[in-house]
């Protein structure tokens, strides 16, 4: 392996390093070489030259690379993303075994101690996304070492760092699409070479089993920003009444039917509509519409003919409009992927979107990242997942 550059950190950043702080930042250091390619290895070191940690160059949008061991020794090798990857799947034996959950993720990036990729396990089929192209630079090692386990039987990747999508299939076997797979005892098809979205965000797993098991019952649900209608078929299992899935993107049509016709469900029997979400607040308004649960995952920005919604700035707005359609009684499940925030301040979004409203409301539950979504304690950042379960008073 080759020897490592070395990076002088300015001292205010050393204390967090040490600590185990995994994200590499250019501005952090005295100087950033404008030789330094994609995937050379750098050493951390202190105002006095001393060792801190060793990482790779890979820029993505979240910084320029990643740190992967303190330990001055350790190099990056086979045997070490060997140990990183099988500790990883160990971690996850308790989803491999059971069978109502085929589809989770295997390897988390920095939480599972190797940040700038993930690796999805479909019922048999990694999807690997790559967030540089200075970690693609390992994929050749990283992807045998994938395929060296039994359970693995092929490997689609998404490469991030570039806009071109095509040839997601890259070693092992095909699968058939659409590939269903389960997910709480719940079909759901997902195509793995096929842009860089499957087909279901396998992060939500658990909001989703608690909406079935608990909140859905009798409910006339409706599904925001819906893509293939998860949400509305995991209600639909817990029993409730009747479910509107709106998302502007066409396909979600065909999508959204696809996914309940894997579950025995008739598609005619439920409402799907494609129209700009913001607008269909303001139809169901005038049309005096009410629903019992509204589920509000938005992307953190998003841009259509006539509307910008970004989410760090205008969640609350949109909520507002969501209060004027729900229920008396009603429940929201309010959820965000925002990365620039954490939850204190996602809460405190939720209360301003209330304070010009004579309802009031509790938050029952609370969630981010599912278990197999491993987060690096000294990177919160990485715990992107916000979901908070509101119930109105009236």
């Amino acid at each position: 392996m080759k020897n490592s550059i070395k990076l002088k950190l300015f001292p205010k950043f050393t204390k967090g390093y040490k600590e185990g702080y995994p994200l590499i930042l250019k501005e952090r250091f005295e100087k950033w070489p404008k030789d330094l390619q994609e995937g050379d290895l750098v050493e951390l070191i202190d105002t006095n030259g001393q060792f801190i940690a060793r990482g790779y160059h890979g820029k993505q949008n979240k910084g320029d690379g990643w740190l992967f061991t303190w330990d001055k020794q350790q190099q990056l090798d086979e045997h070490f993303l060997t140990t990183v990857i099988t500790a990883a799947i160990e971690k996850r034996q308790f989803l491999f075994a059971d069978d109502s959950t085929t589809a989770f993720r295997i390897f988390n990036g920095e939480g599972d101690g190797f940040g700038g990729f993930t690796a999805d396990f479909y019922d048999g089929y990694l999807v690997i996304q790559w967030y540089s192209l200075g970690v693609y630079s390992f994929q050749k090692m990283i992807l045998e070492i994938f395929l060296s386990f039994p359970e693995v039987k092929g490997i689609y990747e998404k490469r991030r760092f570039q806009e071109d999508t095509k040839d997601d299939f890259v070693a092992g076997q095909k699968a058939t699409f659409p590939l269903i797979i389960k997910e709480n005892g719940i079909n759901y098809a997902t195509y793995l070479d096929d842009g860089w979205m499957t087909g279901i965000f396998l992060d939500q797993r658990d909001v989703r089993r608690r909406i079935s098991e608990d909140y859905a019952v009798s409910k006339n649900v409706l599904n925001t920003f819906s893509y293939t209608g998860a949400f509305s078929v995991a209600a639909l299992f817990g029993g409730a009444s009747k479910t509107t899935s709106v998302d502007v993107a066409g396909r979600s049509l065909s999508k959204t039917k696809e996914q309940l016709e894997v579950n025995g469900l008739d598609p005619s029997s439920q409402a799907i509509i494609v129209e700009d979400v913001f607008h269909y607040f303001k139809y169901a308004l005038r049309k005096k519409l009410t629903f019992d649960l509204v589920v509000v995952d938005p992307p953190s920005f998003a841009r259509t003919k006539k509307v910008t919604f970004r989410a760090a700035k205008d969640y609350p707005a949109m909520l507002r409009e969501i209060i004027d359609i729900t229920a008396p009684n009603g429940i929201i499940i309010a959820s965000t992927n925002y990365a620039g925030f954490g939850m204190k301040a996602f809460k405190k979004l939720i209360a301003e979107a209330f304070q010009t409203s004579d309802r009031t409301y509790k938050i029952v539950e609370t969630h981010s990242l599912p278990a197999d979504f491993t987060v690096n304690k000294n990177f919160p950042e990485g715990n992107y997942l916000k979901v908070l379960f509101l119930t109105l008073d009236k």
